[in-house]
């Protein structure tokens, strides 16, 4: 089912919102404490088993009376009209200007009156805390308390009871990583008092498109103890640089992979017969690691090298620099090899989960965006979302140019300097945006000649992101940035700015999708507001030289032959589209190598649930499993010898040695299983009697199992992380990709299983415990 033009849906919000503006009068006769009273009421009532539908006429109605009398702003019907849309579980496209920030108040406060707790989340932590300083005090007049999820130091890291604190609020706003990583964490945590997060009720999702699209190739990852530092980095740094394009491996779009060829020189420069051998899996991996970071993953636009000499990455859709975020499974270290930095530890991933999965749990999820309609589609096969497109609160007044078309560069650049100086001399303020930091110093270059004072903004200088925003609007400044001016920023005119047309917008480049250089459009005419936008595009722009054959643009690059304007926008825009269908292939393959791992990740985090609240694991059922780890000892051991039997008890049931061992007859199964059960029987006595307890015992079998599961799942998720890597370089062979991942995956969690079963049993017999003076379990384990 495709999503219906939203016309239809409009019509139904209308009817809702003239109940909500039925309301005005009587909430704007009320008192302060009238009007604060009101939340009172509407908690007994939904105690009582009132709907929060039944309740949003009201409800908005008196949050707006808040709004105004707070902040000093009455939503606008659009920005109602917004609010109706996404507490009933809708994107709403909302147009650059139009007041996102309060429209979120009306359907945060109907929701956070619940108890269940109101998240809003948005791409960044300047952002999160900007709104919630800003609207805070309208929800705290309404008698509801509020929290941001992020410090403005992102090195300052929250307590465990600040965290409780803060997602205990009715209000929380916060960052989409923040809060996904919160979430991974609290699900690592070894007692229930250490949890920190509520179930999950209403989220949302501030630049929509942004964090549920192009935040959403990548997963989240926890990572945690250090895995042994690999020495194949630079043996396979060294090999990738002397292997050929088109002989030892191929490159399409943004894939990579080895040719036949490829893999036979792989295989004799290591001395290995079989590279796809498991017992050569490092080595596999670590070429492919090093091929991605020479052939694909691009310096100035997915990475930078820091003033620190550190490899930073950079966030291609906002071009900000996410700061202590890593590429995973060694693909970072292989970069950092690559770029002849220091190599940091590689550590293993403890947790993960991709954006589609993590957002997919909150019963009531919605959205907002100045450009989400565009990708409608994706949206609700993804998510099961429609996108309501909302009308403006005043007719556009932008003018959005046509594009000009350049077959290089160079004619590109003066192209946009001479335009930036025409409108520069009228006074009128111009923002150019660029989609790589390079091409930000280009210009500032080009300026710099041209004698012209200006601003620069791109990940090196994001400290100043507010200073340079503020400005960029006065009369006569200049400012130059990549594609962050283009999101959750708002450039409001000085004075005399509307008379000469409003903010001049020139875009450098064609940008990685639609959506986003309709956000950098966006930057002017905002409320109504006059503005100015024209993209320069060029033969030479990045994602035209990724995504084509360069060999067939030489010639008219080179100005060898003649290239007519309608055949350069052809080729741009069919660089462009392509570009986003491999984003949408990208996240649909996370999403698909995320099922495996979701469907893991429940079942752990229940187990884990059930323990943490109190659930622990019988005798019986204990002896269960041993009797099953010996079982899969016997079938391994077919002729069993009294040194393997002897080792099998040292290491699994007792560390006592019985003299009686010697007179068993290990040839029958039968008599070394009731042996073995015997044993455990007699451990777990000799256990209970040690604590004292019954309570106690199972307190100790909980907190011994608990540690069997998490070692046992972060091999897993560490495994797989490495196996997806590992996975995507096997093209060369014509495999069915996804078919072996969840092979081996499935492989693999059987085997986690075993550990499991194996590792619990150790734990309990063979773990040394005592109570200390306080009376609490003090256990050493195995």
């Amino acid at each position: 089912m495709k999503v219906k033009k939203t016309k239809g849906i409009i019509r139904k919000l209308q009817k809702e919102l003239r109940k909500v503006k039925s309301y005005k009068d009587a909430m704007a006769a009320l008192t302060d404490e009238e009007l604060k009273a009101k939340t009172k009421e509407f908690r007994e009532r939904f105690e009582a088993g009132e709907s929060t539908d039944k309740m949003l006429p009201e409800a908005f109605a008196a949050m707006c009376e808040a709004d105004k009398r707070v902040l000093g702003m009455f939503p606008f019907d659009v920005q109602l009209l917004a609010g109706i849309a996404m507490h009933h579980g809708y994107l709403a496209e909302m147009n650059t200007g139009e007041g996102k920030t309060l429209t979120a108040t009306c359907p945060m406060y109907l929701n956070g009156l619940t108890g269940k707790g109101a998240i809003l989340v948005t791409n960044n932590e300047y952002l999160a805390l900007r709104d919630a300083e800003e609207m805070g005090p309208a929800y705290e007049f309404m008698g509801l308390t509020i929290s941001a999820g992020v410090k403005r130091d992102a090195d300052d890291k929250f307590e465990n009871d600040e965290k409780k604190e803060i997602y205990n609020s009715d209000i929380v706003y916060t960052t989409h990583s923040a809060l996904g990583f919160d979430y991974l964490i609290n699900n690592l945590v070894k007692s229930a008092d250490e949890r920190f997060m509520r179930d999950f009720y209403f989220i949302i999702i501030d630049e929509a498109d942004s964090v549920l699209l192009d935040s959403a190739s990548t997963p989240l990852v926890i990572s945690g103890a250090p895995r042994v530092q690999s020495n194949l980095y630079e043996m396979a740094d060294f090999f990738v640089t002397t292997l050929q394009e088109d002989v030892d491996y191929e490159i399409e779009e943004k894939s990579v992979w080895f040719t036949e060829k490829g893999l036979e020189y792989a295989e004799s420069y290591f001395g290995i017969d079989n590279i796809f051998d498991p017992e050569y899996f490092e080595i596999y991996r670590h070429l492919i690691l090093a091929l991605r970071a020479h052939k694909i993953i691009e310096k100035g636009t997915e990475y930078m090298i820091s003033e620190s000499n550190e490899v930073t990455l950079i966030d291609a859709s906002s071009g900000r620099a996410l700061k202590g975020v890593k590429l995973r499974g060694g693909q970072h270290q292989a970069i950092e090899c690559k770029e002849k930095v220091e190599i940091t530890q590689e550590n293993r991933s403890m947790a993960s989960i991709t954006y589609q999965n993590f957002f997919s749990m909150f019963p009531k999820m919605a959205g907002m965006s100045g450009t989400i309609y565009d990708a409608k589609d994706e949206l609700y096969d993804v998510y099961g979302k429609k996108v309501v497109v909302i009308p403006t609160n005043n007719p556009i007044q932008r003018v959005d140019c046509p594009d000009w078309f350049f077959s290089d560069s160079e004619k590109q650049f003066e192209a946009a300097i001479k335009l930036a100086v025409k409108k520069h001399e009228t006074g009128q303020p111009v923002l150019i945006v660029t989609t790589m930091i390079s091409d930000t110093e280009i210009l500032s270059h080009l300026l710099v000649k041209e004698g012209l004072a200006h601003s620069v903004l791109n990940a090196n200088n994001a400290f100043w992101e507010a200073e340079i925003i503020k400005e960029a609007g006065q009369m006569g400044a200049m400012t130059v940035a990549t594609s962050m001016a283009g999101r959750g920023t708002d450039i409001k005119l000085g004075p005399g700015v509307k008379e000469l047309g409003g903010l001049a917008v020139i875009g450098v480049g064609r940008m990685l999708n639609i959506r986003d250089e309709r956000q950098t459009r966006g930057r002017a005419g905002r409320q109504g507001d006059p503005g100015y936008s024209r993209f320069l595009v060029s033969l030479e722009d990045d994602i035209v030289e990724k995504g084509t054959d360069p060999e067939k643009l030489k010639k008219y690059i080179d100005g060898n032959k003649r290239i007519r304007d309608r055949k350069i926008k052809k080729i741009v825009n069919g660089a462009q589209r392509t570009n986003e269908e491999m984003g949408v292939t990208n996240r649909k393959n996370s999403k698909d190598y995320d099922v495996v791992l979701q469907l893991e990740r429940k079942l752990m985090y229940d187990t884990r649930d059930m323990l943490l609240d109190g659930g622990s694991i019988e005798w019986s059922k204990l002896i269960d499993i041993a009797m099953e780890n010996t079982d899969e000892f016997l079938k391994e051991h077919k002729k069993l010898t009294v040194s393997e039997f002897n080792r099998y008890m040292l290491d699994n049931i007792s560390y006592k040695m019985e003299k009686d061992i010697g007179y068993l007859k290990l040839n029958n199964k039968n008599k070394v299983k009731a042996y073995v059960k015997a044993r455990v029987e007699k451990s777990l006595e000799e256990k209970q009697k040690q604590i004292g307890s019954e309570k106690g015992m199972k307190d100790f079998i909980r907190v011994s199992a608990l540690s069997a599961i998490d070692e046992a799942w972060i091999e897993q998720v560490d495994y797989l992380q490495q196996l997806q890597g590992a996975v995507s370089g096997r093209s060369s062979a014509q495999r069915n990709l996804m078919f072996e991942y969840q092979g081996e995956a499935l492989e693999s969690f059987r085997k986690m299983e075993s550990r499991i079963k194996r590792n619990i049993i150790r734990n309990v017999l063979l773990s040394e415990v005592s109570m200390d003076k306080k009376n609490k379990l003090k256990i050493i384990l195995p």
